[in-house]
């Protein structure tokens, strides 16, 4: 049986180490510079594992050549979504390869739900699996964006919470 004793999200590179310093992200930057990898940056609050296409932000960087200039992009998405996933990656573009070649998370929410599996018997004891997130099964986890000490947000519409819905009610709440 395979466990995840840190409880964290392990998606890409070195998912099952703490997490990387600035410098030591500032090291990976510039390898892949130096293996002529172009850098992107991408975001997201629902980082479900079929979820493979996280909001980019900013254009990717194909004519970057310091990682100061990635650094510096770094910062920015950090400042704008400080409670979200997000992630760089670098993408090789020698033929044949074409293709993200590193990938990992450099920003966490202060809390990971985390994911269940459910099972469920169909015809002829077929198991069909499902992985559900924690944050819409538990409503007292039921976002990453939202702080549950925040008293000025107000309840979910009704119906199953999901990160979408989180989202909108955190909209409201600070448009109010």
């Amino acid at each position: 049986m395979m466990t995840n004793p840190t409880g964290r999200l392990t998606q890409g590179q070195f998912s099952f180490l703490p997490d990387l310093n600035d410098a030591e992200i500032n090291l990976q930057i510039e390898y892949g510079l130096r293996k002529g990898y172009a850098w992107s940056i991408e975001y997201t609050d629902d980082p479900h594992p079929r979820n493979t296409f996280w909001e980019m932000y900013g254009m990717p960087m194909f004519d970057l050549r310091a990682a100061a200039g990635v650094m510096l992009e770094l910062h920015n998405c950090r400042k704008t979504f400080p409670h979200h996933y997000i992630r760089l990656m670098a993408f090789d573009s020698t033929r044949g390869v074409e293709s993200i070649t590193m990938s990992f998370i450099v920003n966490r929410p202060p809390s990971e739900p985390g994911f269940g599996l459910q099972r469920q018997e169909t015809a002829g004891r077929t198991l069909r699996y499902t992985v559900t997130p924690y944050a819409i099964t538990k409503p007292e986890r039921r976002a990453l964006l939202i702080d549950p000490l925040d008293k000025s947000i107000p309840d979910l519409p009704e119906g199953k919470p999901t990160a979408r819905t989180c989202s909108l009610v955190l909209q409201r709440s600070r448009a109010a």
